[in-house]
């Protein structure tokens, strides 16, 4: 049984939006820490943002700040990324993973559970 599922990639033009939803497992994952990473062809995973269940929120590099807000809605067990002014090199593959209770890192070591991922392309 998946704990993480992402949805909502897709293809966007320069300067489009786009939200990503990360559902995860009420049983397992319920007070985890979720994070955004993303992995550019070529290039190693990066992360982009993390939220805690209670909602403080960490944004990583040039990667998440400024064009990227990350959310989470415990009712639903659904984390969002939301990005704004998309540029070609935002295209890659957008993970969701957790980790536990509290703590928000960027390094993907630190992240013990991992979705599938969702492809996003930038392209005109």
């Amino acid at each position: 049984q998946l704990q993480l599922v992402e949805s909502g990639g897709g293809s966007v033009q320069p300067g489009g939006s786009l939200r990503l939803s990360c559902l995860f497992s009420e049983y397992s994952l319920n007070d985890a820490s979720i994070a955004w990473f993303r992995q550019a062809p070529g290039k190693e995973r990066e992360a982009i943002s993390c939220i805690t269940k209670g909602g403080a929120r960490a944004i990583y590099g040039h990667s998440g700040k400024g064009r990227f807000d990350i959310s989470r809605d415990n009712t639903k067990n659904t984390v969002y990324l939301q990005g704004y002014g998309l540029q070609s090199e935002d295209t890659g593959l957008y993970y969701c993973a957790a980790t536990r209770p509290g703590l928000c890192v960027p390094d993907a070591s630190d992240y013990p559970t991992w979705g599938q991922g969702t492809q996003v392309t930038v392209s005109s």
